[in-house]
């Protein structure tokens, strides 16, 4: 059927461009890992001979939205007209009927889903699936949530011509769980955005710098302060670490943000702890700039695009074992076990500025997220769509 691992190398296709509809609800809503990924596919794919049209209920926020480069073939189509059950039923179902309305001759949904009866319509679909963690961890959500999620997925499965998993985690969890054939899911890692990696201008760090009242030395978190994300075993290492090193939290509050707080409090660590919400996107590379080093507690993830982006930045990374983020970050970071506080404070020691060996980690794990590097990825994509239209 499909190559289960698409290579991207030379890809000689018709330049008719294809007209491709995408769902665009968390391009225009999430400023976090499913959003970006819509965004950065978004504009890698429109350097290449297609029409996107991205769909969305609504146009969502205007700094996530103004993120998709204004391109001739590109286009947001929102819905134009009220539903009975709201516009999440557009989302579901109604949306069919628009897209074979406007000739869309490929769906893809980004986030996980499709829209009910897409496999009835004659347009194939693609389906982007980030990780099946509510399976995998149901521990971590609201079992009527878990069931929620678990609905949506069966029907996802049933519904798509083919499925990409960003990781070769992920790609397991999907055979495992959905009982689905290898030969119908591609590997294809998810990207970068490419504003990661880009010398910063020295007077932009200073503005960042005193805008967040940032501590000369610090590690970096990212991510949304939530249980499974575990950033409180980080802030458990800084009893262990130099006095003059702070950890910087930057992300979505939740009630687990109390508790991490409370502890830093009882520790008499809440000077050396910082946590930043509502960070605006164009600040973050100059965040991870300015730290020492990334630390990614995860218990477990689909991929971890900020270890990706820590790297790029010029950063070591300490994270977690047991899921994807060996694979994200390469052999030349260091991993422990959650709940190993003592070795990630020896880890995070190890990484910091005029510690053995560190530059010569950065570089080679520098080199080898080359492979995420987001032309790269979109090239992968656009011949998937390509080898499925073909066998339609």
């Amino acid at each position: 059927m499909y190559s289960s691992t698409l290579k991207s190398n030379s890809i000689i296709m018709s330049n008719t461009p294809l007209h491709i509809g995408f769902d665009a609800k968390r391009i225009v809503r999430n400023g976090t890992g499913l959003g970006a990924y819509g965004r950065t596919l978004v504009n890698d794919l429109a350097q290449y001979p297609l029409q996107l049209s991205l769909y969305a209920p609504d146009a969502g926020r205007a700094p996530l939205r103004n993120q998709i480069i204004e391109r001739p073939n590109v286009a947001f189509k929102f819905a134009n007209k009220r539903w009975p059950l709201g516009n999440a039923y557009w989302r579901t179902k109604g949306i069919v009927a628009d897209l074979k309305r406007d000739g869309i001759q490929l769906y893809h949904g980004l986030s996980g889903e499709l829209p009910l009866g897409i496999s009835q319509s004659g347009i194939p679909s693609v389906v982007t699936i980030h990780d099946l963690i509510f399976l995998r961890h149901p521990e971590f959500y609201n079992p009527i949530d878990v069931k929620l999620y678990t609905w949506k997925f069966r029907r996802t499965l049933r519904e798509a011509t083919h499925i990409i998993a960003i990781s070769e985690r992920t790609k397991h969890d999907i055979i495992q769980y959905g009982q689905v054939p290898d030969e119908k899911i591609s590997l294809i890692y998810q990207s970068c955005a490419q504003r990661f990696g880009a010398e910063t201008d020295a007077a932009v760090l200073q503005q960042v710098a005193q805008h967040y009242q940032l501590p000369q030395r610090y590690i970096l978190n990212v991510g949304s302060i939530e249980t499974r994300k575990n950033v409180l075993q980080a802030v458990q290492a800084l009893l262990y670490l130099p006095s003059d090193v702070s950890l910087v939290i930057i992300g979505r509050p939740t009630d687990y943000t109390h508790k991490v707080m409370a502890y830093a409090q009882r520790q008499n660590l809440q000077q050396r702890v910082r946590i930043l919400h509502g960070v605006p996107d164009e600040h973050l590379p100059a965040l991870y700039a300015m730290a020492e080093v990334f630390v990614y507690p995860s218990v477990y993830e689909g991929f971890g695009i900020p270890i990706i982006e820590a790297i790029r930045c010029g950063l070591p990374v300490v994270a977690c074992s047991g899921s994807c983020l060996e694979e994200a970050g390469g052999p030349d970071n260091i991993y422990v076990s959650p709940g190993d506080v003592l070795g990630m404070a020896n880890a995070i020691r190890r990484s910091l500025i005029g510690s053995a060996h560190r530059e010569a980690r950065i570089q080679r794990s520098q080199t080898y997220v080359q492979r995420f590097a987001g032309t790269d990825v979109a090239g992968q994509v656009y011949q998937l769509y390509h080898q499925i239209l073909s066998r339609s």
